[in-house]
């Protein structure tokens, strides 16, 4: 049978945006505060995804070795590093996260099964590269708060109570959401991005967490005044609003995922979500097709 393991690592290390054939007036437009000299630091986690059978001993791999070899190729090296000197791979494509993933990638490919590189630059963004040539997967998150009713305008009140329970008392209630929003793209050869994560945080803020924050769903949000805002509901109507905005930027959308609370969340695979396929208003959830 077969099984994936992971082995979580960490590093620090520092590194600069900044391209020497432009102009330092170009470099700041492209990079912002990231091109400041001598440049900044993270402390980045690292989970490396192996797959394989599970041998007599009823495991993948000896996660011993594993360790080792990931100190060895990568953490040993990179650790109180400033990366765009260390590998010669930074110097011709700039260490971003998800250069970072790839190449961390390449340098453990030889050694471990892998299926899976997943590189935190912090907790709210990190890359994920799955050895795919340049194309790379990016997620950055953020927040809002929003109250909401469960309950649809085509039931009585006593459905409603039966099919939503306390989520549907007249007055609502309230969430801290937590959105994850990730995108897929090829890796740009020079500066090392998929995508302006300026750009992109720009239009999470203006499509979602301006107009979402703070509000009653069902009344403020004029989607939702026919729709039932379950957190399902919510997340698809997000990567509709995100998905023609985002891919004008150069990506794909890729993943939603709203966090209602700590047990409930849900993901929307948004390569095929429609706006169109939201017409449940008892508020039955329809997720995007994959």
């Amino acid at each position: 049978m077969q099984c994936i393991v992971n082995r979580r690592a960490q590093f620090s290390a520092s590194h600069r945006y900044w391209l020497p054939e432009i102009s330092e007036a170009e470099n700041i437009e492209k990079f912002g505060a990231c091109s400041k000299f001598p440049g900044h630091g993270h402390n980045y986690v690292l989970f490396i995804s192996m797959a394989g059978e599970l041998d007599e001993y009823g495991m993948v791999l000896n996660l011993s070795d594993v360790k080792h070899v990931i100190k060895q190729e990568v953490t040993s090296q990179l650790d109180f590093s400033y990366l765009n000197d260390v590998w010669s791979e930074f110097q011709q494509t700039l260490p971003t996260t998800e250069n970072i993933a790839r190449v961390v990638w390449q340098r453990l490919a030889p050694h471990l099964p892998l299926v899976r590189v997943q590189l935190f630059e912090h907790p709210e963004l990190w890359a994920d590269y799955m050895g795919n040539g340049m194309e790379s997967y990016l997620t950055t998150s953020t927040h809002f708060s929003a109250a909401h009713r469960l309950a649809s305008t085509e039931l009585s009140d006593e459905k409603n109570f039966e099919i939503y329970g306390k989520c549907a008392r007249p007055h609502g209630h309230g969430h801290n959401y937590h959105l994850e929003v990730t995108v897929k793209g090829e890796i740009e050869p020079r500066t090392g991005m998929i995508v302006d994560l300026g750009a992109l945080n720009q239009v999470i803020e203006d499509y979602v967490v301006e107009p979402f924050d703070h509000t009653f769903l069902n009344k403020d949000i004029p989607f939702f005044a026919q729709v039932v805002p379950t957190a399902e509901n919510i997340a698809l109507h997000i990567s509709n609003l995100l998905r023609s905005p985002i891919q004008e930027l150069g990506v794909q959308l890729y993943k939603v995922k709203l966090i209602e609370s700590p047990n409930n969340s849900c993901e929307i695979y948004c390569t095929q979500s429609e706006e169109s396929s939201v017409n449940n208003t008892a508020g039955e959830p329809v997720l995007a097709q994959v």
